[in-house]
């Protein structure tokens, strides 16, 4: 079944694929928490969200943390081609044009970039892509 990027039913879904590939995870992601705000969105409404990592694994979920290391801004079409598309040349030019905004630890944000990928991620990605409308 497809789901709205980012809905809360997208959400929950992309958490329960996080859940069934995390016991097989060898990689420890890096330590950050991270929060994510999502403009542009089809209705007009902000979107926040957040991820973190802090406990050794991944949680993300919709709010937002009050000790986030960093905060993203980014359109929706941008949040979309990176988290789905994992296209990260759409997002490297967005942030250099200026649509994605960073505020805080940027030396965080980037160390999530040069990052050792566990060979779950890519299951984990796929299914999220296919979970997608």
């Amino acid at each position: 079944m497809a789901h709205e990027f980012l809905s809360d039913d997208w959400i929950e879904a992309a958490k329960g694929i996080y859940a069934k590939y995390a016991p097989q995870m060898t990689v420890t992601p890096p330590v950050i928490k991270m929060n994510l705000v999502v403009t542009e969105t089809p209705d007009g409404n902000e979107i926040r969200t957040y991820t973190d990592t802090s406990s050794g694994a991944m949680t993300m979920d919709k709010g937002e943390l009050s000790d986030a290391d960093v905060t993203l801004t980014l359109p929706y079409d941008v949040a979309k081609k990176q988290m789905v598309d994992q296209d990260q040349a759409a997002a490297m030019q967005a942030f250099m044009s200026g649509k994605v905004k960073v505020q805080g630890d940027m030396m965080k944000l980037m160390g999530m970039q040069g990052a050792a990928q566990d060979p779950m991620t890519a299951k984990i990605n796929e299914e999220i892509k296919e979970m997608t409308a």
